[in-house]
């Protein structure tokens, strides 16, 4: 059989620890000449797999697609292959594998992915994809944590608002200080608007007669828009917005509040006041569509007590608009429920995979780290011999402090990334057994959760659900999909029945 090989990294630490190109390639190609495979033709390149837009990857998939013959193509793990569940790729090539197309391997991994696989064999393969979608997202939430501590420091993290400059502190900090060629124009702009003679429009023209630019290079004139997003922050009176949440700053304001105050009770008398929705505690709101026309489930109270849901019929020309009990929809969701629970037998076959796989991350972690460690004491070392030559007169003063600024900045982004990792490895399979306990008491916490709660629930579990006439037609995301499936088969062997098939 003919073998591709397909090696990728999409980070700077993968780049240099044991998941490099040369080292993905190597295991694939020593797997391939183990398995006998025909000469390797083996593809390695740099691109990220938590994107839509994947040029490179694409541009094999299109090779793989062409190829008339049976081939195995090859990664060194599932996380190599894409760390989005939801990528049409990896449906792509899955549906390939099961129809015999070709075969897909994870040499690390120790996973092959064929027309003959078993359904545990299928579910492990989802669990693989899953925790590597997980890996990505607690790195991701290790950064969202750095940034709510400096949040909570009263430290903007991003780009300072026009009327501020961002500055580099002696000590390698990060500061925000006032613009001194912007900020009285950032003033006169909250001023003007307070008197209630100023349009939008009108300001615009009234800063670019002044000259007020917009902080970048380019130095162009802001824009209406611009000007309103100036209006509404309250980063100019002492406080910052961000992701719908406020923290005090510690910087210098501009304004007072009660300036800000009457700003935004200006801007409200030109617009009728919104019109503020009391949401009701409606369990399946946002959680269903229309299988005939797509509209959204929508759900009101009728008869004085009585939660009922029906399509919107947005277009006008459904032919599914039932109305149908919440409590009718609650039963079709116990039952699904229900089969979510897990055999002890399969149970301990799960966790003895999660094991194994625990001990293959655990090597890569520690590579990782070996590798970061050497390359920070690296840098210590070349701190204490510039130390050295600066006493001795060797470099000047204005070169070591130059060199120990540069320096010291790489050391801390290494000991950030360290800490990213290490608090990864350390929730990473807590995350994957707590994953398994929730689906074996999916039906149990539905049962004692309020409305809230049930939807919650259901929102992790769901994606894409629809109603056809009464008839919930749930889709259940990735691993949870496979658990239904194997208990459906009951005795965990390969399915006949297409419509058991779990969702890509």
């Amino acid at each position: 059989m003919k073998a591709l090989g397909i090696a990728r990294v999409s980070t700077p630490e993968q780049k240099e620890a044991g998941n490099s190109l040369p080292a993905q390639v190597a295991r694939i190609e020593k797997y391939c000449r183990i398995k006998t495979f025909d000469p390797v033709e083996t593809f390695s390149f740099d691109e990220t797999a938590y994107k839509e837009d994947r040029d490179k990857f694409d541009s094999i998939l299109d090779r793989i697609i062409e190829e008339k013959d049976k081939i195995a193509v090859c990664f060194d793990k599932v996380d190599r292959l894409s760390r989005n569940v939801f990528d049409k790729r990896v449906s792509l090539l899955y549906e390939k594998a099961l129809r015999d197309e070709i075969e897909l391997h994870f040499v690390s991994d120790g996973q092959v992915i064929n027309s003959q696989i078993s359904a545990v064999e299928k579910f492990q393969f989802g669990i693989s994809l899953g925790l590597a979608k997980y890996y990505s997202d607690a790195i991701s939430d290790n950064v969202k944590r750095a940034t709510e501590q400096k949040l909570r420091r009263g430290e903007w993290p991003t780009k300072a608002p026009i009327g501020y400059l961002n500055i580099d502190l002696e000590d390698e900090k990060k500061w925000i200080e006032v613009d001194t060629q912007r900020a009285d124009l950032v003033i006169k702009i909250f001023e003007w608007y307070a008197t209630t003679a100023y349009s939008m429009e009108m300001l615009r023209r009234k800063a670019k007669e002044e000259g007020l630019t917009n902080n970048t290079v380019s130095g162009t004139y802001l824009t209406k828009s611009q000007i309103e997003l100036i209006l509404k922050n309250p980063f100019y009176y002492g406080e910052m917005r961000y992701r719908d949440n406020i923290y005090p700053h510690s910087y210098k304001p501009l304004i007072s509040k009660e300036l800000f105050d009457k700003v935004q009770q200006v801007k409200q008398n030109w617009h009728k006041k919104p019109f503020k929705y009391a949401a009701k505690p409606f369990i399946y709101r946002g959680l269903l569509s229309c299988s005939s026309c797509g509209c959204r489930i929508t759900f009101e109270t009728a008869k004085g007590k009585y939660n009922y849901g029906h399509c919107t019929n947005y277009y006008k020309n459904c032919s599914n608009v039932v109305w149908i009990r919440e409590e009718d929809i609650t039963d079709q969701f116990k039952d699904l429920l229900k089969g979510l629970t897990i055999d002890k037998e399969v149970l301990e076959e799960l966790v003895k995979e999660l094991r194994d796989n625990h001990t293959a991350k655990v090597e890569y972690h520690e590579r990782t780290m070996s590798n970061l460690k050497a390359e920070y004491d690296k840098l210590e070392n070349r701190l204490t011999k510039m130390y050295e030559d600066k006493l001795d007169g060797s470099i000047t003063g204005d070169k070591y402090d130059s060199l120990l600024s540069k320096y010291k900045g790489i050391q801390a982004d290494i000991l950030l990334q360290m800490e990213r990792h290490s608090k990864a490895d350390e929730s990473y399979y807590t995350e994957a057994n707590k994953l398994l306990e929730l689906a074996s008491r999916a039906y149990e916490i539905f049962e004692s959760s309020e409305a809230d709660g049930k939807r919650e629930l259901l929102k992790y579990l769901l994606q894409n659900s629809e109603m056809k006439g009464r008839k919930v037609i749930p889709t259940l995301q990735m691993p949870f999909d496979a658990i239904l499936l194997a208990n459906k088969t009951k005795d965990w062997l390969l399915g006949q029945d297409s419509n058991l098939e779990p969702s890509r």
